[in-house]
């Protein structure tokens, strides 16, 4: 088998988010998504009779900012998705126990074990999935000179500054706020921005 050349190898990272893009293109046009089982039905009839009696303000409000936190459960996973495989690249399989910062490591390790201690089923058997936005945001940090590649046009700084507004922005989002149009704005201006950083 004949070496690649580094013209290759460049052409291939560069042509992969493209496919990996037009993959979700496809899959979503296809409406391909995971089904309720069976368990789940039976038990969103426990709730329904209780969920109509809330204010129909409150209804309203939850079904405007369920579009904001789509956007962010699509954003912060692909961020996880990004480090992940760009730290596993750079440095192996254990990437995790090397390159990520002490404190951030026992954060997440002390959210998976919270969430076992109240008996929930383990959400993933990766920590990176324990770890919280901002914490992605100390990862690329403290490993920048693996992320330099993939954000070449920019500084380390303008990164954290656009890490640091979506952090910001996913406040009222995690925590079952309102977003103001201004708010609205920002954020969706604020998510372009975090994929030029990588144009």
């Amino acid at each position: 088998m004949s070496e690649f050349t580094s013209r290759q190898v460049e052409l291939f990272l560069l042509k992969a988010p493209v496919i990996t893009s037009e993959i979700r293109s496809v899959l979503s046009r296809q409406n391909v998504r995971r089904v309720k089982s069976e368990l789940e039905l039976v038990t969103d009839k426990l709730v329904t009779d209780h969920i109509s009696q809330i204010d129909f303000e409150i209804q309203a409000n939850a079904e405007r900012m369920a579009e904001f936190y789509k956007i962010f459960y699509m954003l912060e996973n692909d961020i996880r998705v990004l480090v992940s495989e760009a730290l596993e690249d750079a440095e192996g399989s254990d990437w995790f126990e090397k390159c990520v910062p002490q404190a951030v490591k026992e954060s997440a390790d002390k959210n998976r074990t919270r969430e076992l201690n109240e008996g929930l089923a383990p959400r993933s058997e990766r920590l990176i999935d324990y770890t919280t936005f901002g914490e992605l945001g100390e990862i690329i940090k403290n490993n920048w000179d693996n992320f330099s590649g993939i954000f070449s046009n920019c500084t380390m700084n303008r990164v954290l500054r656009v890490i640091n507004r979506l952090n910001l922005a996913r406040g009222p989002i995690a925590h079952c706020g309102d977003l103001l149009e201004d708010d609205v704005v920002r954020l969706k201006l604020t998510v372009r921005d975090w994929y030029k950083l990588m144009e």
